[in-house]
């Protein structure tokens, strides 16, 4: 096939794909949007449906289903900490997994929070005061990335892990076999995910207005 100009104009060369690349190990070439790391994120998102089917399945009978559904939220859970070490190690950081990282975490977390208030075992204000905070930080995140960037705090960083613990602990029936004293240990785990969800929300508001302030000078 000729590659001579057409009426005068150079012919652009053909773009490659990001699908191209490294999938599974550091090298020379960029990574792959389809690269080992971010096909973990993506499973992630689609076990979120799954799992909810199965909450609802169950209907808070805490039975076989519940316990499946359970041990699903864990293990999707689990994988945030195995894509993010798995991108770090073998250099496969890319923009497409940034962007879905904490999507992944937040449809988990918010879906589950928003179930379990549905089947009647988590107060509904505890649920909207978290899915405002959550979904209020990531739409302005991606408002503001072109032009500011606040970094994870400790305290984000540690929300997240009390919420996954705390839902974590919710969803698994461990209240039928031990007793209802279980559910005294489940609503402090979810008190403390609840003061570090809204005081790191606060704390990122701050330290937003003090970025663009900076930038603004």
């Amino acid at each position: 096939m000729s590659t001579e100009p057409v009426n005068g104009t150079t012919p652009h060369a053909p773009r490659k794909s990001t699908m191209s690349g490294r999938v599974f190990r550091a090298g020379d070439g960029p990574a792959s949007n389809g690269n080992i790391a971010n096909i973990i994120t993506v499973v992630r998102i689609l076990l979120a449906p799954v799992f909810v089917w199965l909450l609802l399945l169950d209907n808070g009978e805490m039975g076989a289903v519940r316990w499946i559904a359970a041990i699903l939220f864990i293990v999707a859970i689990a994988t945030d900490g195995i894509d993010g070490y798995l991108a770090r190690r073998n250099n496969l950081v890319t923009d497409l997994g940034v962007l879905l990282d904490p999507i992944a975490d937040k449809v988990l977390t918010l879906s589950a929070l928003v179930v379990l208030s549905i089947l009647g075992e988590l107060w509904w204000w505890v649920t909207i005061v978290i899915l405002v905070r959550e979904l209020g930080i990531t739409v302005y995140r991606l408002v503001v990335v072109s032009t500011v960037v606040i970094p994870a705090s400790k305290g984000g960083k540690l929300k997240t892990l009390m919420q996954a613990i705390a839902i974590s602990l919710f969803l698994v029936p461990f209240a039928s076999l031990l007793g209802d004293w279980v559910l005294w240990i489940n609503w402090a785990a979810m008190a403390v995910a609840f003061v570090l969800t809204v005081y790191s929300g606060l704390d990122y508001v701050y330290q937003a207005i003090k970025a663009n302030r900076n930038a603004a000078r």
